[in-house]
């Protein structure tokens, strides 16, 4: 494995590095004189990736492809081409595989981070759901198939193991595709991986905002559905070098799940509005009290590695024998990666610091 390119050191690094312990900075794919497309890639992941690769790489091109074109025309506003010479912006669908065939020529490395992810817009919208984050996963495979890309990285979600929701069992499925996508492509065809994470603080649609909104409009308590419920956290920087981990070390057919901290909905409420009531208003169809991220019946196929998972397509032990040389280790039979069992925990505190950090960052 590569070691990771000479970077720049920001100042958000030391702040997840104290509070969420690990930055998954190495190993890291070198993408300089590299193609690269990203789906979805107007949403907050999206920018943010493309940030890093700005600050970086000096790639060869950077391909955002979405269907928006007012979130591509703003994102070109930040993102100008005329100043980054390699951007390109290409309005697409990923349900149309024609369209990413064509999106993909000379493409070197895809991240896939194009999905409908909200849960009761799943629920209701069910037909709709399973276009994107089945069929769009499928026309990916297709097209990087074909355009002999040599790289795809799939962004997945703590829901999609052991799912009890429409979007956890699209993103089960998606992440089904990719990992067998591995045996479509034949020796030479691109390495597929998935990297499956928690919730990402402060990105859109999160309810790190949404607390924030409620709190900005005067609200008199904030709304907790369960006082036991737990989440994984990540940041959007840790969630971007974790990709750029996951390209660089992946064989093959992987699963890639970091180490990180979990935290309470209640202590994330008063990390946020330290003097407001709550009120229990009970959990949502679709949610769970607690997210999985490494379900028990994937123990026997999950190695360990000193900062995540490695769940490996069942029965393959040639790429077993691969990441035991590498130095992983296996997990106990039965072992489950839960946000209530996992010994680290993310504070109010911390998670407060982490919110001053990013606010300050953006000022």
């Amino acid at each position: 494995m590569s070691q990771p390119p000479n970077s720049p050191k920001r100042a958000s690094d030391d702040v997840d590095r104290l509070f969420l312990g690990r930055d998954f900075r190495s190993p890291r794919i070198d993408l300089n004189g590299k193609t690269i497309l990203i789906t979805g890639g107007t949403g907050s992941f999206g920018h943010h990736f493309v940030q890093t690769v700005i600050n970086e790489y000096k790639p060869k091109k950077l391909i955002v492809f979405s269907r928006d074109e007012l979130k591509q025309y703003e994102m070109a506003q930040r993102f100008n081409p005329e100043e980054h010479r390699f951007m390109r912006y290409f309005i697409g669908d990923v349900r149309d595989e024609g369209r990413l065939d064509m999106a993909m020529r000379g493409v070197d490395v895809v991240v896939h981070a194009a999905a409908l992810k909200h849960v009761p817009i799943a629920e209701y919208n069910p037909f709709e759901c399973m276009r994107t984050n089945v069929f769009g996963a499928e026309n990916v495979v297709r097209a990087a198939i074909k355009r002999g890309v040599k790289h795809v990285c799939a962004l997945s979600t703590d829901k999609a193991a052991s799912p009890i929701n429409l979007y956890g069992a699209s993103k089960l499925a998606s992440d089904k595709i990719f990992t067998a996508a591995q045996h479509m492509g034949g020796e030479d065809g691109p390495t597929f991986s998935v990297v499956r994470y928690g919730n990402v603080v402060g990105s859109r649609g999160s309810v790190v905002p949404f607390f924030k909104k409620l709190v900005a409009e005067g609200a008199d308590h904030l709304p907790i559905t369960d006082p036991r419920m737990t989440r994984f956290w990540i940041t959007l920087e840790q969630g971007v070098n974790f990709v750029l981990s996951a390209l660089e070390m992946a064989k093959g057919g992987e699963v890639f799940v970091p180490k990180i901290p979990s935290m309470s909905t209640v202590d994330l409420a008063r990390s946020i509005a330290p003097n407001l009531p709550h009120k229990m208003v009970g959990i949502r169809p679709g949610e769970k009290l607690h997210e999985v991220m490494v379900p028990a019946d994937d123990s026997r196929a999950t190695v360990e590695l000193e900062d995540r998972y490695v769940i490996l397509p069942h029965n393959s032990e040639r790429l077993r024998a691969e990441w035991f040389a590498d130095g992983a280790v296996p997990v106990p039979e039965g072992f489950e990666y839960q946000s209530d069992s996992n010994p680290e925990r993310l504070d109010a505190r911390a998670l407060q610091s982490i919110l001053n950090e990013k606010l300050a960052l953006k000022a």
